[in-house]
């Protein structure tokens, strides 16, 4: 029997003009599985997947993950790296450790990204070195380690810095970074003005809205209050070379049927603004 050949995107991707590719957060399915990202951003045309990894057994398993994008024709564009508090100890407890299988988890699966948030305050060791080591490990690979901006945590009246060096990465120095929209809504701070701090170096976009509530909200782009269509417009215009990934919250869908209309009208405005002053 011939040896399957794995597809390096889906027939759609490639029948469509050059531009960021527009990606589907597995996280944007959640409750759902990861295995049902996949067949969502299959059935979609999503040009690929983000994998979340976190405590679903299948965002862990390289093997199962490569699988699936073979099964559903969808490459694996970016992977995030398990920096959230459910995921203290998926991979390791060790967090460089964990970003070391990120990046070998996206050579495997022929991802270019790694997505990283910054250390919590009380990762005092990590978050001592962070900046150094992020640097060490991007002269080690063709990977990117895009470091995503934050927020602080607020409970009323009260506020928590609870990421270091910084929960706005552009004041420390790392080779490329990821812009979210719902972090910048959450942090009160201007996403467009983010974005122009980052420069060439902006490398990935986690495509969501929020409201400025103290609540990280990832709605769906277009219903909230930030500027999503300016930023895509902008990253259009100046030949933004990096990943769209719509980073939605599904959470509160009635039905499978609903969440996936909110992720085709999130593909939808994504790929609309984005089209907008890229000749097509």
């Amino acid at each position: 029997m011939a040896e399957r050949v794995t597809p390096t995107q889906p027939p759609r991707a490639a029948a469509r003009a050059a531009g960021p590719k527009v990606a589907l957060s597995t996280a944007s399915t959640y409750p759902e599985s990861t295995a049902t990202a996949f067949e969502v951003a299959a059935r979609l045309g999503y040009d690929g997947v983000e994998v979340m990894v976190w405590t679903d057994p299948v965002s862990q398993d390289v093997e199962a993950l490569r699988r699936l994008s073979d099964h559903h024709g969808v490459p694996v564009l970016a992977v995030h790296a398990p920096c959230l508090l459910i995921t203290q100890r998926v991979w390791s407890t060790d967090p460089w450790v964990k970003l070391q299988r990120a990046k070998q988890a996206a050579d495997r699966l022929g991802a270019d990204t790694v997505v990283v948030h910054p250390p919590f305050r009380w990762q005092r060791g990590y978050a001592r070195d962070f900046v150094r080591g992020i640097w060490r490990m991007a002269d080690e690979t063709d990977v990117r380690f895009a470091v995503e901006n934050m927020y602080p945590w607020r409970y009323r009246d009260r506020e928590m810095l609870a990421y270091a060096p910084d929960w706005d990465v552009t004041q420390d120095d790392y080779r490329h970074f990821t812009v979210d929209l719902s972090h910048a809504a959450t942090a009160r701070t201007g996403a467009l003005a983010m974005a122009g701090r980052m420069g060439d170096r902006l490398a990935h976009v986690h495509m969501a809205d929020g409201s400025g509530s103290a609540k990280d909200e990832h709605l769906v782009p277009g219903r909230g209050t930030q500027p999503c269509a300016e930023l895509l417009t902008m990253l259009a215009a100046s030949g933004f070379d990096g990943h769209v990934v719509v980073e939605v919250n599904t959470r509160r869908a009635m039905s499978a049927a609903e969440r996936q209309a909110d992720l085709a009208e999130a593909l939808a405005f994504t790929r609309r603004h984005l089209a907008l002053n890229a000749g097509r």
